[in-house]
């Protein structure tokens, strides 16, 4: 293809490869949905080099890292050497953006390679981000290095604080610059892998095109691929439903307990695993603000930080409407039944935050959660009221448990009244020390430490990059050191607001 002006030109041609043969592939989702299936071809990277490998997940795939660090290996993870048996595709899929109805979305820039088992016998996609154009593409196709380093090190991350999540492969530097709104940044491919790329928006997409018999396959390989226990249910495919509602209340609290902001929850950036994904224009909290958001393009806020329970509600919805033909034979029927079911979000979400907070607070199974639930409402109301850090004032509760108030009062200017009366309370209870270490990190994603390293890397300095993520990855454990205690402080005081961007 020709690239834009500026651009080093990048032709789709995959060159033979000497020596090692490509990892073995499955092809579950190319063969069971060539519907939602589309061939691609991997873009010709001029002068790649392995930024950043992640072992453990190669080990977990069975995938040698001499291999992967090789040349070979490095063609592989740029989508340009392939088995032949397991032709990339490029997933086909619909979503409603900003709450309007997209017919067709689709991988733009990215391609599923096949699938893998893992060590347990779990498949698991391998999928690359990056690889230059495809049918669906709606801008180039290409990816640059900060964007693909971000999605790594907030996958890890989000792992080491025991949220589900997609999980980065590699990152690799492609040689070839990519220019977007005039400015030229270095190319490069993610790879990364899921337990499966099937999104929302693949129901929206099989239901929308009125084929019972697409809509049904896409349903019954869900059920194999994520709730098994479906399958011997009286009704499978409301087993199924239930069990993604109830799969996506856990993960929407566990983001709200850990003040991530997502940043954009279109139905195609939900995946029906309930593993995140997609990390572009996503944020941490510093100080606690509950209408939060940081993307560029939301400007009234529809994914901000407190929408996020009431978005993904929405998505729900959206979802059951995909699956109302499967849930009975009357067309009435089966929407009353998908309705009845995305209903218990709400109840199963007020469950599972209160679960995360009942932990951070410290609280045992004596304190019952009603209780728990009005300390965590009060807490975040003073924290709003006094713009507090959010991860900070959690972890800080493990010292004042010890009998140590200073570390959590330094937080706020002056004697606080409402905080006095909030700790007489809280203490009564008998917090536990311990608990609250285990619940609370002392490290996230600092958006402004993210954003330096980013820029330190894509200059060629991925020094930062390895301290920051190997700090993320043992999040709740304390390190010492000037540098160690930076990465647990906000932004400096009077510092611009931050802003997210999609990466694209």
């Amino acid at each position: 293809m020709s690239g834009e002006a500026g651009v080093t030109e990048w032709d789709a041609r995959s060159p033979a490869l000497e020596g090692q043969s490509p990892p073995l592939l499955e092809r579950v989702w190319a063969s069971t949905l060539p519907e939602l299936s589309r061939p691609v071809v991997s873009a010709h990277a001029p002068r790649p080099r392995l930024l950043t490998l992640n072992e453990e997940i190669a080990r977990e795939l069975g995938l040698a890292a001499e291999y992967l660090r090789s040349d070979a290996g490095v063609r592989f993870l740029t989508g340009e050497a392939y088995d032949p048996g397991s032709t990339p595709v490029a997933q086909v899929y619909a979503g409603h953006q900003w709450g309007v109805y997209k017919p067709i979305l689709g991988d733009g820039r990215a391609a599923l390679l096949g699938e893998r088992r893992d060590r347990q016998g779990r498949l698991r996609d391998v999928h690359l981000k990056g690889i230059g154009p495809t049918s669906m593409s709606r801008v180039d196709g290409f990816a640059t290095v900060a964007p693909m380093l971000r999605e790594y090190l907030m996958g890890e991350a989000m792992h080491a604080l025991r949220v589900p999540t997609t999980r980065a492969l590699a990152v690799v530097a492609t040689g070839a610059p990519r220019e977007l709104d005039g400015v030229v940044a270095p190319g490069a491919v993610l790879a990364r892998t899921a337990a499966s790329h099937i999104r929302f928006g693949s129901f929206e997409y099989a239901r929308a095109h009125d084929d019972p018999t697409l809509l049904h396959r896409l349903a019954d390989h869900t059920i194999t691929r994520h709730h098994p226990h479906a399958a011997s249910a009286e009704h499978p495919h409301r087993s199924l439903l239930d069990g993604i509602v109830e799969a996506v209340a856990a993960l929407t609290a566990d983001w709200m307990s850990l003040g991530f902001v997502h940043g954009v929850l279109s139905t195609d950036n939900v995946l029906v695993s309930a593993e995140t994904i997609d990390y572009g224009p996503c944020a941490f909290l510093d100080e606690y603000e509950p209408g939060a958001h940081f993307s560029s393009i939301d400007r009234f806020g529809r994914y901000a930080y407190d929408q996020q329970p009431a978005i993904m509600r929405w998505n729900l919805e959206r979802l059951g409407d995909a699956f109302a033909p499967l849930l009975a034979d009357d067309a009435d029927a089966g929407e009353r039944i998908a309705q009845e079911i995305v209903a218990s979000f709400d109840a199963r979400y007020r469950v599972h935050r209160g679960r995360a907070f009942h932990a951070k607070l410290g609280l045992d199974h004596r304190v019952s959660p009603a209780v728990a639930s009005d300390l965590a409402d009060d807490a975040l109301a003073l924290l709003a009221e006094h713009a507090v850090d959010f991860t900070g004032f959690w972890r800080d509760l493990a010292a004042a448990a010890d009998g140590d108030e200073r570390p959590l009062r330094s937080r706020f200017l002056g004697p606080v009244a409402e905080l006095d009366g909030w700790l007489i309370r809280w203490s009564s209870l008998d917090p536990d020390a311990d608990l609250i270490r285990a619940a609370n990190p002392v490290y996230v994603p600092r958006n402004h430490i993210v954003e330096e390293t980013l820029e330190a890397a894509t200059a060629g300095d991925l020094e930062p990059f390895e301290q920051l993520l190997d700090t993320l990855r043992d999040p709740y454990t304390e390190r010492t050191g000037g540098e160690y205690r930076r990465f647990a402080l906000p932004a400096p005081e009077g510092a611009a607001r931050h802003i997210t961007y999609c990466g694209t």
